[in-house]
């Protein structure tokens, strides 16, 4: 199964970057796994906040097609625990979907068209993070959740 995560903007942080990439790096091991970066929408601050998640919702939808099943990182999403959501994961592979798009959007959330493509909502906490730690925090969560699946000693219970 191929895993994809859509970003909005860059990670400037350079130990967000090293995070990562360590988990990255141990995710090839499991799946096929990419980040895809969408740059930030220039002239963002010339726009309304409708008009940001609009521009960020073309470019979002450009990198979905039609077989991928796609789940958006928000606040009023699903909340697993990190067995709960290796069992999600591996039903997905059970039922032979071969691409799941993990999407965290921009400052200001996700344009309606974005919620109508979504299959499904993934919250990681009630609290609120940065987009970029969003990014690590998710990235680890998806490599606990391959170890769980194989029984390995990374998550201890």
């Amino acid at each position: 199964m191929k895993i994809s995560l859509i970003c909005i903007g860059k990670t400037d942080d350079k130990y967000i970057e090293q995070g990562i990439g360590i988990y990255t790096k141990r995710l090839k091991h499991y799946c096929n796994f990419q980040i895809i970066v969408i740059p930030d929408i220039k002239n963002a601050k010339n726009l309304s906040e409708a008009q940001q998640k609009e521009k960020e919702a073309q470019l979002i939808l450009k990198n979905i097609s039609n077989q991928d099943y796609v789940m958006l990182l928000d606040e009023r999403g699903k909340m697993y625990s990190s067995i709960e959501f290796s069992g999600f994961l591996e039903k997905q592979m059970l039922a032979s979907v071969g691409h799941i798009v993990l999407v965290i959007g921009g400052p200001y959330g996700f344009d309606q068209q974005v919620y109508d493509r979504a299959n499904a909502k993934l919250s990681l906490s009630k609290m609120t993070f940065s987009h970029q730690m969003v990014r690590l925090f998710f990235v680890e969560q998806l490599y606990r959740a391959h170890t769980i699946m194989r029984g390995e000693p990374y998550h201890h219970e």
